[in-house]
């Protein structure tokens, strides 16, 4: 199968890695997503254990495309819709993309759709529904230029949604953007792990839960279970077995967070224990400043707040990072700092100088994610 996956902008290249580790073969890299083909086996484990893609598309048809009636023509001939699609199963269009005379997505969603029920209309004397909460089937157009991608998509929600984080922040971290920066870091379980300004959690929980290789649970989220060469006795053998891991819960080094603001303390204690966590993860409701380790070098990192959506005082910051920046050096001598840094003009208040800056996206936001060495 040809299978889309979109990635966080900047994560592209781990997420690439996940799906080779995992079987995916003739991979491209291109910029938020990346394709690549595989068997049914690799799909199902990939839904398990991907931790940085968003959502997976399976290609079924490609075509030159420059106009609505190519539109309409081109997707009743690329593909056996009457046997994917009886009328039985509602189904929905979702576009992305565009080009010079497509370039309102609701009008060519409304073309691929008629496209579709007036092939059923016209052949079984039926059509099926059209449902925006409960399709059986979601179909993808992506327009680029000339050509038209049709694709499957396999999920309903997006498998960044772990399920384990109903209490947020006020700045939330996407789960799998957090997972793919703590794969940056290279951090194995190895060595302790410390959010100094944790949160709802999403570093801490993401840290241990991919380093045990635990599944992403989606429940009743599997699109592809409608697809009519589903596997299930395959899906089921994926479901039940276990990662090959050499990490377990005795012998990952400590997690450890603090959170200053009780209410979200409250939140993250309440996901880090809904993720199954809560004997793995020490979290603190403290000012970091007051945290004391005595343990071996390890990894330090946090995602403040830069000014961008919590609308903090320039000087409130400034003097935030100072104290982030005094704090690191008084007491963590050798250990590795990561910073995910949305304000340039903030990081220099730190006073310590960077050893690497990979751009992220973070909700939009042009973001660093920025490894310092604390002497």
């Amino acid at each position: 199968m040809n299978i889309i996956a979109s990635s966080p902008q900047g994560l592209e290249d781990q997420l690439a890695q996940e799906i080779i580790n995992l079987g995916g073969e003739n991979i491209k890299i291109r910029r938020r997503f990346v394709t690549f083909q595989c068997n049914y086996e690799t799909l199902y484990k990939l839904h398990f254990y991907s931790r940085i893609a968003f959502r997976f598309y399976r290609e079924v048809a490609r075509f030159s495309c420059t106009n609505s009636e190519a539109l309409y023509k081109g997707v009743q001939s690329s593909f056996d819709w009457l046997n994917w699609i009886p009328p039985n199963k509602a189904f929905c269009v979702q576009v992305s993309g565009g080009s010079k005379l497509l370039n309102h997505s609701h009008f060519s969603a409304l073309q691929v759709k008629n496209a579709i029920v007036d092939m059923q209309k016209s052949i079984l004397g039926q059509r099926s529904n059209i449902s925006l909460n409960d399709p059986s089937i979601i179909i993808h157009l992506y327009l680029n230029n000339q050509e038209a991608v049709v694709s499957l998509q396999t999920t309903h929600e997006s498998l960044h949604k772990r399920g384990y984080r109903p209490s947020i922040g006020y700045a939330p971290l996407k789960e799998n953007l957090a997972a793919g920066l703590i794969q940056l870091t290279k951090w194995d379980g190895d060595k302790p792990f410390i959010d100094i300004m944790c949160g709802s959690g999403t570093f801490l929980i993401e840290a241990a839960s991919q380093c045990l290789k635990m599944k992403i649970p989606l429940k009743d989220n599997y699109l592809f279970e409608n697809w009519i060469d589903f596997d299930k006795e395959l899906f089921e053998k994926v479901k039940s077995s276990t990662y090959d891991n050499k990490k377990n819960n005795t012998n990952l080094s400590k997690i450890i967070g603090c959170e200053i603001n009780t209410d979200v303390f409250e939140q993250a204690k309440e996901n880090i224990n809904l993720a199954g966590l809560s004997k793995l993860i020490e979290i603190h409701n403290m000012d970091f400043a007051k945290l004391d380790i005595h343990t071996n070098k390890g990894i330090i990192l946090c995602n403040p707040p830069y000014g961008k959506k919590l609308g903090k005082d320039q000087k409130e910051l400034s003097d935030l990072y100072s104290k982030i920046g005094h704090f690191l050096k008084e007491k963590f001598s050798g250990w590795e700092f990561w910073l995910l840094s949305g304000n340039a003009e903030l990081t220099r208040y730190l006073r310590m100088k960077a050893s690497m800056k990979i751009p992220v996206s973070n909700g939009g936001i042009d973001c660093r994610w920025i490894k310092y060495e604390i002497r």
